[in-house]
């Protein structure tokens, strides 16, 4: 009863808070921290939304008493993080926050936004209202008596449950874990399966874990049970209300919750929507000095990155030019070491001098680019003495301007003295750098050459400003190769991860100078790498070596194979030649090649990581994991294989009516990482807690896993201790404790498998089932697999594949086990228990067995009564495979009732219908003799009469067979046609010799359609590119008649957006039907050509939104002039739209392009071929066609234009899909897709008919957007777009019934409605002003005698 109450109260609480409306709604923050008594709680009296985090913790010596009386109802969000850490005393928190419903974890703590952590009373966690954490995990660690922790359902509440650590908390085995009900033996709460294991859901024994209906889909669910408006996040107190929510799915703004704050108005902390005047003030009352920001629509505490404060509007930001400048004053900055080169990090501009003077470090070159790398402008004079550590200056990579303000003794500006290892300045071509004043000196560089300088010289603009003397050859580059021969790379070649590389032979002028070569290599991602990238005279290099000795015969080329790379990967490589340091003529000679890239070869990539599995029905596992470490190329698809596993011996061989017991049930070992550590059960005969045994040595993989493990505890811990026990200033805005990275929800694709025996076909337990599989695209880390047997194991194995799999094959696998939740009546027994009586007192019960049980019947139990005595019996699964049923033997006589029930491995099925039998008293001899005198002559005689009637019959039957078989039906004019069923040519005839038939274009509802030429059909052009339809050789007259008349349908129609009939050639054979060529075929191909990643893609860009909306608009008018003239297309759908060559997108020609499409159809009942993907609820329900439904269909085909012609509703079966949309599911909003094409789909698919939107409203809506051409060409801007003068047809709900699908009931009755003419095609109904009434989907059904009933849509599969 107490489990009941809590949902009344709680939607109670909830509905005040939000009567009291915003104004009431407490906001507090910007965060909270309680620490060390139990008092400061008291800060959250009131708070509605905490803004921020909430972190309680170091509170000791309190006691269970002391939290007794503290409640807080009205928290219901905190936007940060939930942290609790050593608080004493405090056992649950379901009293404490009984309300609270979502933790947003817009910041984290360690990518967590609940942590509980080292909690020693903590015996539940409580809370039952928590609905969802919309960003990050949960860590419950070391709380030694935490219990119900594996009774809750993370995935219900959040969606990275993988990335969830739960660990160290009490054992299972010692927790009781019973869920409300479960003493009384009641269902109460709903059950899921985790881990294999399905079992009630709840947070304590007192509170259930809440659960949506599948209805609902994505969306939240008020404590009822009834579906919350979209907008709504975690619960709500009324349904499809947007002021009812007790979270916001987007952002909260005057009492209701909106997809996107209102003009006037900016978002704050990712869930509130405020004024330009609340954001100025919001420092004042987060009690800060610095005023705060907008920007992008966003009240900000600071620029973002690559913006800076607008000096003429303070509350604005500007981009930067580059990276935002940074100023540095100093007078004279000296870099000595790392630690004064930091001092500098971050700056843009230094306004003073730079002098460099470094003569030793650890990784200097990449410690100094770190802090100095962006310095682009120093206004004085740069020095560089005494740096014997540098090898380049390219850690200086930003450095732009030297202005030369304040110069050195002499006017100098740059100045290069005495630096032994200097090797570089920058790579000129690709670093510009200019001084505007004063020159440049270099000297005792022993190893920087003249030409380098030279060259700095003609990039700085200097070059004419110094004296000779300023640059010294004599001590510069006295050390180094100066005049360098390029060494050319004679031969390369690669081999799986090995590169193979030849080069010339160096000769200098004396080629005893040579001794040997260096080969230089590094991973290269880019090809922008330099020689002295990361490079310095202490030792620090990123450039592997590999010297390589001089080849024996001076007549071959040098070379190296490298070895051990890793596979498809760049490598940048360079060689050197290494020879004696000999002056002659001031130059020391010396050789070198270019850098060169080279990528290895593809290999086998690494297995993929981190599969976790789980059941959502019980013929459906759901497979998650994620990428390879190692992909070795580009990573292509996945292969998953699935395969039935065998029971287990034992449940073949006990014999559990002996046993009197059921076995747990058995999972496997070491699928997922149970939260708290839940082990399955052993089996009989295992070594108890009690027995000796030897544990098994660990692996090295197992060792760095613990090791690993240990060291993430670690690092976890120093951050919590780091963030809790320091210390910190008041915190900024936009700080960030450890932000992780948002959890993406990819697609899911659906697998199936066919259906397999269940375990009654075989007692045997090795049994090898089959392997299924099916192919996952890279993009998609997750599958669904469907189709399988209830309750049943099953190994899931994933490869990975990249572009080389079909050459090197996939990876080795990975692999997990998983179990599929029980079927609901899966185990009762189908049909009745039948009874035989087989001897004095002897009764054998027999009934069918289970089709697909929940993995195994292990025994029957069979329950019987005679004069109120209850008997009960037990079959074992070994005798009902022999036996069939069992004997009740020595029963005395008397009248019985009995019933059966099976209990599977996962429990008991129903009991089946009581059958009643009666035991008779034991017949005296003399009166069986006395029958058995009177039975045997009767049984003579009938026995006699058989015989004759036999013969009689035979004879019978031969005289009848030569007069022929059947009755002969004669028919006056069997070849009979109707006047009115005629074809009668008209102006729309052309003559046969005008055609010219070129090429195929496909096939069509009735034959094959070719592009051609046509003459004299279109005034003013001599020749038109038309479609030309044909009827196959082989039909019969009927079907050609059928042929011309679908196609003058389209004689009424004079539309711009709707294919144009030009004429029909009835007269001769083939009869032929002239249509308006649309070069680029149907839309759906189309649009998938557009696809990036698609074969057949045709170079175009994938369509913007301008042109989603043209393609809208287009698709709109056509229906629109349908509409005006009375027709509903009834099968409207990319399919069925066609594409010109100006890309204009037209309603198709009613027929021509189904064929090709036929999967997109399902046959309901027996009935005719309907596309339920893209049908309205009222039409799926009732079958009715209106305009209205066109319209739902209209925003089907939105959804495949922003999806680039997607499955709608992928995933699901046609039946799931009918099922889904009658009950008022719709399709999810597309990846990219934007807002404004969003909203008209969901205008489109208003549940109520009369709430969606006409197509001429469709227009209005969206005209702006629309191209200016298409005024001059649309129905909607057109004459003949006036309101009618007639009465509107009536299609109210109630009146819907009366409109016809048949086509041939418009024929029957066309005399007596005005309108269109009476044709009529296979993909639209003609309206009129009253009609006959027809059955739903009558038209599937057949039509009059000896016509042929029109399919919706036709197919030649009908």
């Amino acid at each position: 009863m107490k489990a009941e109450l809590v949902p009344v109260c709680t939607a109670w609480i909830l509905g005040l808070l939000l009567c009291l409306g915003p104004a009431a709604a407490k906001v507090c923050g910007p965060n909270m921290d309680i620490r060390n008594d139990v008092s400061e709680l008291k800060q959250l009296r009131d708070c509605v939304v905490i803004e921020g985090y909430l972190q309680i913790l170091l509170i000791s010596n309190a006691k269970a008493e002391d939290f007794r009386n503290l409640r807080f109802p009205n928290l219901t969000v905190i936007t940060d993080y939930l942290l609790l850490f050593r608080v004493s005393g405090l056992v649950s928190l379901s009293n404490l926050f009984p309300n609270l419903t979502v933790i947003r974890g817009r910041v984290l703590f360690y990518n967590y936004a609940l942590v509980i952590f080292e909690m020693t009373d903590l015996k539940e966690i409580g809370l039952y209202n928590l609905r969802n954490i919309t960003r990050g995990a949960v860590r419950i660690e070391k709380n030694s008596e935490l219990c119900y922790v594996s009774t809750v359902d993370w995935s219900l509440v959040l969606d990275a449950v993988y990335n969830n650590y739960i660990v160290g908390n009490k054992p299972p085995k010692e927790c009781v874990d019973l869920c409300p009900g479960a003493r009384e033996k009641m269902q109460i709460c709903e059950k899921s399966s985790i881990n294999n294991e399905f079992a009630d859901r709840c947070w304590s024994d007192e509170h259930c874990q809440k659960v949506c209906p599948s209805v609902c889909g994505k969306r939240a669910c008020s404590d009822n049970n009834e579906c919350c408006h979209p907008e709504c996040l975690g619960s709500c107190t009324a349904p499809d209300n947007d002021t009812a929510c007790v979270a916001c799915h987007h952002y909260f703004y005057e009492g209701r919750c909106v997809p996107t704050c209102p003009s006037n108005t900016y978002k704050f902390e990712g869930w509130r929507c405020i004024t330009r005047e609340v954001c100025a003030k919001m420092h004042i009352w987060i009690h800060s000095t610095i005023p705060f920001i907008i920007h992008k629509g966003e009240c900000v505490y600071e620029c973002p990155s690559g913006y800076m404060l607008n000096k003429s509007q303070s509350m604005t930001c500007s981009p930067c030019e580059g990276p935002c400048p940074k100023i540095c004053e100093e007078k004279m900055k000296t870099i000595d070491s790392v630690t004064s080169a930091q001092m500098l990090e971050g700056c843009t501009v230094l306004k003073g001098n730079l002098q460099l003077n470094i003569r030793k470090g650890q990784n200097i070159a990449a410690e100094l680019e770190n802090f100095l790398g962006l310095i682009e402008t120093v206004t004085g004079y740069v020095k560089i003495r005494h740096s014997h550590a540098l090898v380049s200056l390219s850690f200086l990579k930003s450095l732009r301007y030297i202005l030369g303000e304040e110069q050195m003794p002499g006017n100098y500006s740059f100045y290069v003295f005495d630096n032994n290892n200097l090797q570089q300045l920058w790579d000129w071509s690709k670093h510009n750098l200019t001084i505007k004043e004063g020159k440049i000196r270099f000297a005792f560089n022993s190893k920087l050459c003249a030409s380098e300088i030279y060259r700095m010289e003609e990039v700085t603009g200097t070059k004419g400003r110094q004296a000779e003397e300023d640059i010294s050859l004599s001590t510069n580059g006295n050390m180094a190769s100066c005049e360098s021969h390029v060494l050319n790379f004679t031969s390369r070649s690669k081999i799986k991860n090995r590169i193979k590389l030849t080069w010339e032979r160096y000769r200098p002028p004396d080629y005893r100078d040579l001794i040997s070569f260096t080969v230089y290599y590094k991973e290269a991602p880019f090809r922008n790498v330099t020689e002295y990238d990361g490079q310095d005279a202490c030792g620090s290099n990123s450039w592997n070596m590999v010297d390589v000795d001089l080849p024996a015969s001076k007549e071959s080329d040098p070379g190296i194979l490298l070895q051990g790379l890793k596979p498809w990967t760049q490598y940048a490589i360079y060689v050197k030649a290494i020879t004696l340091t000999m002056l002659e003529n001031r130059h020391i000679h010396g050789a070198k090649s270019k850098i060169i890239y080279m990528r290895t070869d593809a290999a086998v990539p690494s297995i993929p990581q981190d599969m976790i599995s789980a059941s959502n029905s019980s013929s459906q596992l759901v497979v998650k994991w994620n990428p390879p470490s190692l992909p070795n190329g580009n990573l292509s698809y996945y292969i998953v294989r699935w395969q039935q596993q065998p029971q287990d011996r034992h449940l073949y061989q006990y014999n559990y009516c002996f046993k009197d017991k059921v076995p747990n049930r058995k999972y496997a070992n070491g699928t997922i990482d149970t939260e708290g550590g839940t082990e399955p059960t052993k089996p009989e005969g295992s070594v108890g807690e009690k027995g000796h045994y030897c544990a098994c040595p660990k692996t090295e993989a197992e060792e760095k896993a613990e090791k690993d493990e240990a060291e993430y505890r670690k690092v976890f811990e120093n951050f919590l201790h780091n963030s809790i026990f320091v210390p910190r200033p008041n915190r900024r805005r936009r700080d960030v404790l450890a932000v992780g990275n948002s959890t993406v929800t990819s697609y899911e694709k659906n697998s199936t498998t066919e259906d397999f025996s269940n375990f009654s076909d075989s007692e045997r337990d090795d049994i090898e089932y089959p392997f299924y599989e099916t192919k996952v695209d890279y993009k998609w880390e997750r599958t669904v697999i469907s189709n399988l047997q209830p309750f049943t194991l099953y190994r899931i194995d994933i490869h990975s594949c990249n572009h080389e799999a079909e050459k090197l094959g996939c990876s080795a696998s990975n692999f997990v086990f998983a179990r599929t939740m029980p079927a609901a009546g899966a185990d009762d027994i189908p049909g009745i228990v039948n009874t035989k009586e087989e001897d004095d007192g002897v009764i054998f019960l027999g009934w069918p067995e289970p089709l697909r049980p929940n993995g195994l019947i292990l025994m029957y139990e069979i329950e019987y009564k005679h004069q109120g005595e209850v008997h009960r019996e037990c079959v074992s699964r070994q005798d009902y495979r022999k036996n069939g049923g069992i004997k009740l033997v020595r029963l005395p006589p008397g009248n019985y009732s009995a019933q059966v029930q099976a209990i599977s491995l996962y429990g008991n099925g129903s009991w089946t219908e009581m059958v009643s039998f009666c035991v008779k008293l034991k017949p005296d001899v003399r009166n069986n003799i006395l029958q058995m005198v009177v039975a045997i002559p009767l049984a003579l005689s009938f026995l006699l009469v058989g015989i004759i009637s036999i013969v009689c019959f035979v004879f019978k039957k031969r005289n009848s067979n030569r007069l022929g078989n059947g009755v002969l039906y004669a028919s006056v004019n069997p070849e009979y046609f109707s006047a009115a069923e005629m074809y009668v040519p008209d102006k729309w005839e052309v003559p046969r010799e005008k055609i010219t038939m070129n090429r195929e274009l496909g096939q069509g509802s009735f034959g094959m359609v070719y592009e051609g030429i046509a003459k004299g059909v279109v005034k003013d052009e001599a020749e038109t590119k038309v479609a030309i339809k044909t009827v196959n050789e082989a039909a019969s007259m009927r079907e050609r008649i059928e042929f011309l008349n679908e196609a003058s349908v389209m004689k009424e129609f004079n539309c711009h957006h709707v294919v144009r009939l030009l004429g029909v050639v009835s007269q001769g054979q083939p009869t032929l039907v002239i249509m308006e060529l649309m070069t680029r075929g149907d839309l759906k191909s189309y649009l998938r050509s557009l696809r990036p990643d698609t074969e057949s893609n045709s170079g175009q860009p994938t369509p913007s939104l301008k042109k989603m909306i043209q393609m809208a608009g287009e698709i709109a008018d056509g229906m629109s002039y349908l509409n005006a003239n009375k027709f509903v297309h009834r099968d409207l759908a990319a399919r069925n739209c066609m594409v010109t060559e100006d890309f204009t997108v037209k309603i198709g020609d009613f027929g021509m392009t189904r064929d090709i499409y036929e999967t997109d159809y399902y046959r309901k009942g027996g009935k005719g071929l309907l596309p339920v993907r893209w049908m309205s609820p009222e039409s799926l329900k009732d079958g009715v066609f209106t305009t209205n439904s066109d319209v739902w269909s209209f925003g089907v085909v939105l959804w495949e234009i922003a999806t680039l012609a997607e499955q709608p509703y992928q995933g699901m079966s046609n039946e799931q899909v009918l099922r889904f949309v009658m009950e008022g599911g719709l399709l999810e909003k597309p990846d990219n897709c934007p807002d404004m094409l969003f909203e008209l789909m969901r205008m489109c698919w208003q549940f109520n008919p009369k709430m969606r939107p006409s197509f001429l409203e469709i227009i209005s809506s969206i005209k702006d957007e629309l191209d200016p051409g298409f005024k001059e060409v649309s129905f909607f801007y057109s004459e003949e777009n006036k309101p009618p003068d007639t009465e509107e047809l009536d299609l109210e709900a109630e009146n819907m019934e009366s409109i016809p699908l048949d086509p041939s009931c418009a024929l029957q009755n066309s005399e007596h409605h005005a309108g269109h003419k009476s044709e009529n095609g296979p993909g639209v109904v003609v309206l009129r002003a009253s009609f006959d009434e027809r059955q739903p989907y009558a038209h599937m059904n057949g039509g009059r005698k000896n016509e042929r009933a029109l399919p919706l849509p036709q197919s030649s599969a009908c």
